[in-house]
């Protein structure tokens, strides 16, 4: 269903910084019986309830005309919360230099998490830890998201 998102993001994207937001993802699921297109937004500030509304009045006519989904769904447009999964280029160029947890697929050094600093990430995710920067490829991690613990 990545085609959906990624169809919904850039027949969205111009709309959804008309009002003053970042556009940080787009995800379209399946939960249950159920289908949802989750819009995930953010600004320097912080999301507003009016923010998610506005956003929402905004995009909903534009998906409504260009009907790129095939099935009923529900919209919800949300902050993508404190601990954000980094899913895209431009979020790991954005959160350089934060702390961030990486899930990996198979345990390096008996651990399946590695916790550190963003130093970089173009053909591999390269994290500073206490101990020393760790190089990670790309098709060895499942999840990266900002560390919860400081927060």
């Amino acid at each position: 269903m990545a085609n959906i998102a990624d169809t919904v993001t850039s027949l969205i994207r111009e709309a959804v910084e008309a009002q003053g937001v970042f556009l940080w993802d787009v995800r379209f699921v399946k939960e249950g019986a159920d289908w949802f297109l989750r819009v995930f937004i953010d600004k320097e500030d912080g999301i507003s309830i009016d923010d998610c509304v506005n956003v929402s009045h905004a995009i909903d006519p534009i998906i409504d005309e260009a009907d790129p989904i095939d099935r009923s769904y529900t919209m919800e447009v949300s902050s993508p919360g404190l601990c954000r999964e980094l899913t895209r280029a431009e979020h790991f160029e954005i959160m350089q230099g934060e702390e961030i947890k990486v899930k990996l697929y198979k345990a390096i050094n008996g651990s399946k998490e590695i916790t550190g600093t963003l130093v970089s990430f173009n053909d591999t995710l390269v994290i500073k830890t206490d101990a020393e920067n760790i190089e990670l490829d790309k098709k060895d991690i499942a999840k990266v998201y900002l560390n919860d613990d400081n927060f």
